[in-house]
């Protein structure tokens, strides 16, 4: 069977997307997509384009073949449809008032940074620099590598195979707003730095440069 005539929804995924998002979709370098959560916020459409487009500026890459990848149009819909169909739950989300999708409003940071600090900082630490229950998170190549909309499904779906909350876990009783998630990702959006991971820091530059004047 040629690879473009490939349309069962396990071989298309371990096949293109296993390597980021994990075995049976159980999550990896990115986000675990067999999260009934996540399915039940997002829009199907939406995770369609993602498939198909790619996030620009970010480590998901474009599979069709209409944006430079590999996948016929039938393959992206096998996948898309297959997430929903092999691991969504009917009814997760019952009862509860969700947080959108995508933003609604505009964050502020300075209230993202009181936010933080009472919903993140137990477990990722003090300005999000890691501690024993979470990651680093204002670490500058993450923040490179992560768009805004990826900061706030994380910040609304959790990490279950982290053992990360979803946006009702953080504090027993009182879920994190709408509105402070989209403040939250503003702060964080505030620490990027233009030039993410330099190998050396401004001294070590220096001592280099130095070097090399006395070796002349």
């Amino acid at each position: 069977m040629a690879p473009n005539q490939v349309v069962d929804f396990g071989t298309l995924y371990s096949q293109n997307c296993a390597g980021c998002h994990g075995a049976e979709g159980r999550g990896g370098a990115s986000i675990a997509l067999a999260n009934p959560v996540y399915l039940a916020i997002v829009d199907e459409n939406q995770v369609h384009k993602v498939v198909a487009n790619g996030v620009r500026g970010t480590s998901m890459p474009a599979f069709a073949q209409s944006a430079g990848g590999l996948l016929t149009d039938e393959q992206i819909n096998v996948i898309t449809s297959g997430m929903f169909s092999h691991w969504g739950r009917k009814g997760i989300l019952d009862g509860t008032n969700p947080p959108s999708y995508v933003a609604k409003a505009t964050g502020d940071a300075a209230r993202g940074e009181i936010a933080f600090g009472t919903y993140c900082a137990s477990c990722h630490g003090t300005e999000g620099h890691g501690g024993s229950k979470g990651s680093a998170i204002s670490n500058d190549s993450f923040l490179a590598l992560v768009s805004d909309q990826g900061l706030r499904t994380i910040v609304i779906t959790g990490r279950p195979d982290l053992g990360a909350p979803d946006w009702r876990g953080n504090i027993p009783g009182k879920p994190i707003s709408d509105q402070e998630i989209t403040d939250v990702v503003a702060w964080l959006a505030s620490r990027r730095v233009q030039s993410p991971g330099q190998p050396y820091s401004a001294s070590n530059d220096g001592q280099h440069h130095h070097s090399e004047h006395m070796e002349k």
